[in-house]
C-alpha cells in the first residue's frame, strides 16, 4: 500500500510517452543520433572553426600522411588540407542530400495524395507516369538528366530528387488509399470542406509520419547518390568539393596515398550508417501505435515473471485462476490491469464474467491462454492450472497444442478474428489440419459439416466465400465452428456478438449454448449484458478495476447483490414490464488502474462507503453459501 500511496503523491512520468522516452528504447538509434549530430554540428560550424582554407594549394605539402604537423588528416595531391576539405565537403553533402529529400518529398507526396483521393482517371494518369519513371534504373536515368542539363552541383540535386519521386508517391499513396473511405473524411465533406482542405486538414496530417518516416530512410540514400554523381565528376565542380568529388579524387592515388580516398569514403560510410540508424528510431517517435510503449511485434505468449512453481490445486477442477496479476509495464509505469483474481470452473460449467470496460475481464481471458501482448503485458504473479497442468510454466510448444484445441477462445468481431485472404473453409479446415492431423481432403468434408451444424445455409458454397462475402451473423457462426472443431474442454467467448443486431445475437447466443451443451464444454462468457449471462451462465463474476468485488451463483447474485456495484450495474437494466421503472446511471469513473486509491477501489462511487473503507484493503470473503463479496458492508446492500 505504500507504494500505492507513492504513486499518487508523486506520480511517475511515463517514458514510453515522449518522444526522446521511445527513442531510448531503440539503443542503436541513439548511436545513430549522436552520429548525426556530431557530423552536422561540424559540418554547420565550418565557417567559424580553426580550418586551412579548402581551396588553397600548397604543393610543396603534397600527400602529406595523416597525423603530420598541421595537417591531422593529411593533405591530397594538391597540399590542400584533407580535414579541412572533409568538414566542408560534409556540409556541401548533407546539404544537397537533404534539399534533394524534401524536394523528391514535397513533389512524390502531393502525387501520392492527390491520386489516391481522386482515384479513377487522376490515378491512372499520375501513378503511369511514375511507372514509367520507375522502369528506368534510378542511377542511369539520374546520370541522363544530368547529361542533358549538365555537370553540376544543383543539376545532379535535381536528377536525384527526380529519381526519388516515385518512391514517396507510392508509399504516400498506399496510406493515403486507407484513409480517403474512412468516415471522417465523409463528415469532412458532408461539412462542405473543400477538396483542397481536406487533403491538408484531414489527410496530410495523418499521412505525415509516413513522409517524415519515408525522408528520414531516405536521406542517406540521397547522399550516396549525389557522391556517386560527384564521383564520376557529374556533381560538385572544382574547386568546390562534397564528399563524393574527394572521393574520386583519390581514386587514383590507393596505392601511394590512400588516405585521400579512404577519409572521405570512411565519413560517407559514418554518416550513411548513423542517418539509417536514426531513421529506424524516428519510425518508433512518430509510429501512433507505438506511443504507449509497447513494441510492433509482440511475442508468441505473455512474458511471466520469473517465481515459484505453484502447488497443487483442485483436482477435479477443469480450470483454477488462483492470485492472477496481470500487468502493462509500460516505461516506469504499472497499470494492474488484473490484480488478484481467482475462481474455479468445474467441466461443463458456465461462468459470465460482468463490468465496465476497462474492469479487466478480456485481460483476465486472454491471460489464460498468455494472448496478451509482450510488450508490454506482463503476467506477474498467480497461477493458471488446466486440468491440473500450470499453463504458465508450460512450454510454449505445448501451450500451442491446447491453444485452439482443449481450450478455445472466440473474439469479438469475427471480420478482424478471420483471415481477409483465406476462405472461410480453408481456415476451418487449417485447425483441424493442426491438431488431428487430417489430411486435405477429411478436413474439408469435416469443415463442411461444422458450418452445417452452426446453421449456415448452403455450406459447401459458403466453405468457398472469402469472410467479406459473408454477413456479420454467418462470420460469428463460421468462428464458432472454428472454435468447436476439436471439440474443446473449455470455450472463452469475448463479448462475441457486440456488433451484431439483436435478432441475430439471439440466435448465436442460442446457437453457441446448444452446441456447448451437445460437446460437453465448459463456458467462460465475457459481456456488459447481464441479461444474456442471466440466459446463460450458472455463475458470475463481476469484476472493477481489476479485481473480483463479487461471485456466486447467476440467480442468487442477480436476485440478492452483496456488493455495491453489482446493484448499481443492475438497477441499470431495464425490466419486462416495469415501464415507468427508472434507470440510474453510476456516477463518476472507475479510477485509473496505475493510481488505485488505498483501500476500496468504488469508495469514491459507492452511497455505503465508511472511512474504514478507504483506510485498508478489503478482502474477497464469503458472504453465504458458495458467495463471495469484497464489501464490508455486504448485509445492507440494497437495502440502504
Amino acid at each position: 500500500m505504500a507504494a500505492t500511496t507513492e504513486q499518487r503523491a508523486e506520480p511517475l512520468p511515463p517514458r514510453g510517452s515522449t518522444a526522446w522516452g521511445r527513442l531510448k528504447r531503440n539503443s542503436l538509434a541513439v548511436v545513430g543520433l549522436a552520429i548525426v549530430v556530431v557530423i552536422v554540428a561540424l559540418a554547420l560550424a565550418a565557417p567559424i572553426l580553426p580550418l586551412a582554407d579548402p581551396n588553397i594549394t600548397e604543393p610543396a605539402d603534397r600527400l602529406m600522411p595523416p597525423f603530420s604537423e598541421g595537417a591531422w588528416l593529411g593533405t591530397d595531391q594538391l597540399g590542400r588540407d584533407m580535414l579541412s576539405r572533409l568538414v566542408w565537403g560534409a556540409r556541401v553533402s548533407i546539404a544537397v542530400g537533404v534539399a534533394a529529400t524534401l524536394v523528391a518529398a514535397l513533389i512524390g507526396s502531393t502525387i501520392g495524395l492527390i491520386a489516391a483521393y481522386f482515384g479513377r482517371i487522376t490515378d491512372n494518369v499520375l501513378m503511369r507516369g511514375v511507372d514509367m519513371l520507375m522502369a528506368f534504373p534510378y542511377l542511369l536515368l539520374a546520370l541522363a538528366i544530368v547529361a542533358a542539363l549538365g555537370p553540376g552541383l544543383i543539376n545532379a540535386l535535381l536528377a536525384i530528387a527526380v529519381v526519388n519521386i516515385p518512391f514517396f508517391a507510392r508509399s504516400v499513396r498506399g496510406a493515403t488509399l486507407g484513409l480517403v473511405n474512412r468516415e471522417f473524411i465523409e463528415a469532412a465533406r458532408l461539412s462542405g470542406f473543400s477538396d483542397t482542405r481536406i487533403i491538408l486538414s484531414e489527410l496530410l496530417p495523418n499521412v505525415l509520419p509516413v513522409i517524415v518516416i519515408t525522408m528520414s530512410t531516405t536521406v542517406g540514400w540521397m547522399i550516396l547518390e549525389t557522391a556517386g554523381l560527384s564521383f564520376l565528376g557529374l556533381g560538385a565542380q572544382p574547386p568546390q568539393a562534397d564528399l563524393g568529388s574527394m572521393l574520386g579524387d583519390g581514386r587514383g592515388l590507393v596505392m601511394t596515398a590512400p588516405h585521400v580516398s579512404v577519409v572521405p569514403g570512411v565519413l560517407i560510410l559514418i554518416l550513411v550508417i548513423g542517418i539509417n540508424l536514426l531513421g529506424d528510431g524516428l519510425r518508433d517517435v512518430l509510429d501512433p501505435r507505438l506511443k504507449s510503449g509497447a513494441l510492433s511485434r509482440p511475442v508468441a505468449r505473455t512474458e511471466v515473471a520469473p517465481g515459484p512453481p505453484s502447488g497443487s490445486g483442485d483436482k477435479g477442477a477443469l480450470l483454477e485462476v488462483t492470485g492472477l496479476e496481470t500487468e502493462f509495464r509500460v516505461g516506469r509505469r504499472v497499470l494492474k490491469a488484473v490484480n488478484g483474481v481467482d475462481f474455479t470452473l468445474q467441466p461443463g460449467e458456465s461462468l459470465g464474467i460482468v463490468g465496465e470496460s476497462g474492469s479487466g475481464k478480456s485481460v483476465t481471458a486472454m491471460s489464460i491462454l498468455g494472448l496478451v501482448p509482450t510488450p508490454p503485458g506482463i503476467i506477474s504473479k498467480g497461477a493458471i492450472r488446466f486440468q491440473g497442468t500450470d499453463l504458465l510454466r508450460l512450454p510454449l510448444r505445448d501451450l500451442q497444442d491446447i491453444r485452439g484445441n482443449r481450450i478455445s477462445y472466440i473474439f469479438q468481431d469475427p471480420l478482424t478474428t478471420l483471415n481477409p485472404l483465406l476462405r472461410v473453409g480453408d481456415q476451418v479446415e487449417e485447425t483441424l489440419i493442426r491438431h488431428q492431423g487430417l489430411s486435405s481432403r477429411a478436413a474439408m468434408a469435416q469443415a463442411v459439416e461444422l458450418l452445417n451444424a452452426v446453421g449456415l445455409p448452403d455450406p459447401r458454397t459458403k466453405a468457398r466465400a472469402f469472410p467479406h462475402e459473408l454477413s456479420g451473423g454467418q462470420r460469428q457462426r463460421v468462428v464458432i465452428a472454428m472454435a468447436l472443431a476439436n471439440r474443446p474442454d473449455l470455450i472463452i467467448a469475448d463479448e462475441p456478438t457486440t456488433a451484431l443486431d439483436v435478432t441475430t445475437q439471439a440466435r448465436v447466443l442460442d446457437l453457441l449454448n446448444d452446441l456447448r451443451r451437445q460437446t460437453g464444454a465448459a463456458l467462460i462468457f465475457i459481456t456488459h449484458d447481464l441479461g444474456v449471462v442471466s440466459e446463460l451462465c450458472e455463475r458470475v463474476l463481476v469484476m472493477y478495476a481489476g479485481r473480483v468485488v463479487e461471485s456466486g451463483p447467476v440467480d442468487a447474485v442477480f436476485n440478492q447483490p452483496r456488493h455495491p456495484y453489482t446493484a448499481a450495474l443492475l438497477a441499470c437494466v431495464p425490466v419486462l414490464g416495469e415501464p415507468d421503472r427508472s434507470l440510474a446511471a453510476i456516477p463518476g469513473l472507475p479510477p485509473a488502474v496505475d493510481d488505485l486509491p488505498r483501500g476500496c477501489a468504488f469508495a469514491d462511487r459507492c452511497p455505503l462507503v465508511l472511512p474504514d473503507c478507504r483506510a485498508r484493503e478489503i478482502l474477497l470473503a464469503r458472504s453465504g453459501e458458495g458467495r463471495r463479496s469484497r464489501c464490508i458492508r455486504w448485509q445492507e446492500v440494497g437495502h440502504g
